[in-house]
């Protein structure tokens, strides 16, 4: 009998359109003679899933439909809501409690990576290489003087929990700082400020099983606007991507291993892509990805198909680990 796998998708962030994007591409991805899958929408307490044209509510005591009298659980929960509730650890919780095997990592390894200063915090302390950041709250007062002297120009403001490159500015003049802080604050409470640092962008997906490790090939982004914003993440047109990046074999499999070392130091699960900056032949972190975008226009996708794999087999080894 096949097991039935709920894609969630959609979320309470701004990030939902991407997320519908994310979960159509696993949908179309995931092998149908294998699973019989179903696409479950969140918004708010609204969760529907959609079958033939008709919207059924789910039983959110046992995570299950009721279609024609028949009732459908589902076995697996596949994560795609970037955001708010599901990168957060807030939905791996639910899962947990009623005991549904779900794609991504556990409810404090979540949190704790969606909370970006939390994380560098929390990493820096094991030893990994980070860019000068100061966190501001909403509610606090602070110095803008200050902060341009401890953190220097250029700089970049970001929400401090949040994905997709929402809010997120690269400040190049003082004048610019207040601006780009209130922006970073229509996304949430707290915001990062940054030191920039000049070099060349790459990022590493892996996944890791209970029999198999499986670190991707890293892809280098060459942005056509002054960062890579989010236009650049999900406009192919909008960044240069090439895969296998062009850096030295040395280079490359120290970031394959880092990145193998911090998906064990964030106790990750699935699918998971650490970005970095390099500059002087260092990589420094810029975030730890747990529930990376999965879009046809997505790194995940390339890197699997660059590395002679195909993305069904990946998303089935991330199922079945869970049985």
């Amino acid at each position: 009998m096949k097991r039935n796998i709920a894609i969630i998708a959609g979320g309470d962030s701004a990030e939902f359109e991407i997320s519908m994007q994310t979960s159509k591409h696993i949908f179309d991805t995931l092998d149908k003679d294998r699973y019989q899958v179903y696409l479950a929408i969140f918004r708010g307490p609204e969760w529907k899933v959609n079958v033939d044209d008709k919207e059924f509510d789910i039983d959110k005591n046992d995570f299950s439909i009721t279609v024609d009298s028949y009732k459908i659980k589902f076995d697996f929960a596949y994560i795609a809501i970037h955001g708010t509730p599901g990168e957060n650890g807030i939905l791996q919780g639910y899962l947990s409690l009623i005991n549904v095997p779900h794609s991504t990592c556990n409810v404090l390894s979540s949190s704790l990576s969606f909370n970006k200063h939390a994380c560098n915090s929390y990493l820096k302390a094991l030893g990994y290489q980070f860019a000068k950041s100061v966190l501001l709250k909403k509610k606090e007062k602070f110095n803008y003087k200050a902060i341009e002297q401890t953190i220097g120009m250029p700089c970049f403001v970001k929400p401090n929990a949040d994905g997709s490159s929402f809010g997120i500015s690269k400040v190049t003049k003082f004048n610019e700082l207040e601006d780009a802080i209130l922006k970073a604050f229509n996304e949430g409470d707290e915001v990062i400020v940054e030191e920039f640092i000049e070099g060349l962008e790459v990022t590493c997906g892996l996944v890791k099983t209970s029999n198999e490790e499986i670190v991707f090939p890293i892809t280098e982004v060459i942005p056509k606007n002054d960062f890579f914003d989010f236009e650049a993440k999900y406009d192919p047109t909008m960044a240069e991507e090439i895969t296998p990046a062009r850096i030295s074999s040395e280079l490359t499999q120290k970031i394959q291993s880092l990145s193998s070392d911090i998906y064990d130091a964030l106790k990750c699960k699935g699918i998971v892509r650490i970005d970095y900056i390099i500059k002087n032949r260092i990589p420094y972190v810029l975030e730890a990805n747990t529930i990376p975008g999965m879009t046809a226009n997505s790194f995940i996708p390339k890197q699997v198909k660059a590395m002679g794999r195909e993305l069904s087999d990946i998303l089935t080894l991330v199922i079945e680990d869970q049985f």
